[in-house]
């Protein structure tokens, strides 16, 4: 058989199972990564195969003072064209995407746009670990008893501020009710649609009128300070009462402590 028959046979054979590699990598190569295919289907044994192809044909268009010469540039280019055939062109999978950065997934997530740092669930909620119906992030009263009917601050009732006390005879925030009042802005940064009031109250030590200032000076001290941390002064409103609403007696040492109060509760 002459070289030319041969080499264009064999060049023949080598295409029709290139071809084949090269479909079947292109059918697999949208419903697996390109680590899953076949042996046969990777971009090197694509390319030795082009390799010979190219050999072959090259070899057998060459004359016999250039067979060398043809078989080296068909292998080069056969080489080439086999790889590009069985290169993996599908696109990379982009990881799932978390928008809000919860650690749930966009299509899992229940309450897309959490906060971050929010504590969630499996299913992207905010943790709401007294079922209340407000988020843990944002409940002023923690803990409620089941079934309780509370109001937007996450309270059954109008939260007094315990350990927001004040210097003595004045308005002036301690140092430790500070502390106490950088919580209760948190959370009602987080709550932004609540408005709140913040009521004032004293013991009955006093002449009244002197109280009411008083109590009405607390109650601006501690809207004073929220608003210093973030809370918009227009959702808080304040009312001092003085000695006017007792919640024990003021004839001890704890019971007038106990009506020297500030309370929170909610401004509908």
């Amino acid at each position: 058989m002459k070289k030319s028959t041969t080499g264009l046979l064999l060049g023949s054979a080598l295409v029709v199972g290139l071809s084949g590699c090269a479909s079947s990598a292109s059918q697999s190569s949208g419903a697996s990564a390109s680590s899953d295919r076949a042996w046969y289907e990777h971009p090197t044994v694509c390319g030795l195969a082009g390799g010979l192809i190219g050999g072959g044909l090259g070899y057998a268009a060459g004359s016999d003072s250039d067979e060398d010469t043809g078989a080296a540039i068909g292998t080069t280019a056969g080489a080439t064209i086999g790889a590009m055939l069985c290169a993996d062109t599908s696109p990379a999978m982009e990881p799932p995407r978390d928008t809000d950065g919860d650690g749930v997934i966009d299509a899992d997530d229940q309450c897309p746009g959490t906060p971050a740092g929010v504590a969630v669930d499996a299913v992207g909620c905010p943790l709401d670990s007294d079922g209340d119906g407000v988020p843990d992030y944002q409940d002023q009263c923690p803990g409620t008893p089941a079934g309780a009917e509370v109001n937007a601050l996450g309270c059954v009732e109008d939260l007094v501020l315990r350990d927001v006390n004040f210097e003595f005879d004045s308005a002036t925030l301690t140092m430790g009710a500070e502390q106490i009042l950088d919580g209760v802005a948190q959370k009602l940064r987080a709550n932004p649609n609540v408005r709140v009031r913040i009521e004032g109250h004293t013991d009955a030590v006093g002449s009244e009128s002197y109280n009411q200032d008083l109590s009405q000076a607390r109650a601006d001290s501690v809207a004073d300070y929220l608003a210093g941390q973030g809370v918009d002064m227009e959702r808080m409103r304040t009312i001092g009462y003085g000695e006017s609403q007792p919640v024990a007696t003021n004839d001890t040492d704890a019971g007038r402590a106990m009506n020297r109060r500030v309370e929170l509760g909610e401004w509908e």
